[in-house]
């Protein structure tokens, strides 16, 4: 995915504010299985996906508890560490070989403070990863296992190929053989 693409899918910005972004943007790569964040740390860059998938995860006593995927085109931040400069409390892996733009969070908010339309654009970042949350939270708290499988094949079918389903179940908040199941019986 291109950067404008990546870049406007959140906010339309006029091109002197996408050349400013381009100017603090850096394309870095990294290997599949790299942790590109940690928790306990504070997070001074944020990312977006050119190229690959990410997962965000805790551990959680002895296992890890995956809450999040991101694919091309998705930010991937510790909010906690963006909006107030504090540790974050995930870890975010690599998946696959990924290309990311890195985005100092310093520089970015210096650029918010300069121009309103990049102010609105890192507004519409926080508020689109605020909805996520929300969803991801009424999912698991409303919905039961068969419809949480269904959203989510609906949503992101693309994972299925893409994820182990270990991953994908812990996603989900079943067990792998509680999937196996649900998926057999979709079949």
């Amino acid at each position: 995915m291109n950067f404008d693409d990546i870049i406007t899918r959140l906010y339309l910005l006029p091109e002197s504010s996408k050349e400013t972004l381009k100017v603090i943007a850096k394309l870095v790569s990294y290997p599949k299985g790299h942790l590109l964040l940690k928790a306990d740390c504070i997070e001074r860059n944020i990312y977006f996906i050119k190229k690959g998938i990410v997962r965000a995860y805790a551990d959680h006593k002895d296992s890890q508890v995956t809450f999040w995927f991101g694919v091309e085109g998705a930010p991937v931040l510790s909010m906690k560490s963006y909006i107030s400069g504090e540790k974050s409390y995930e870890h975010i892996e690599l998946l696959e070989d990924c290309e990311l733009y890195e985005f100092n969070i310093e520089q970015l908010k210096e650029a918010y403070q300069k121009d309103v339309h990049l102010a609105n654009w890192g507004r519409k970042l926080a508020e689109h990863e605020l909805v996520k949350t929300e969803e991801r939270l009424i999912a698991m708290q409303f919905k039961t296992a068969n419809e949480r499988y269904h959203q989510f094949v609906t949503d992101q079918p693309q994972l299925l190929l893409r994820v182990q389903l270990g991953y994908i179940a812990s996603y989900l908040g079943m067990s792998q053989v509680s999937l196996s199941r649900i998926r057999a019986e979709q079949r």
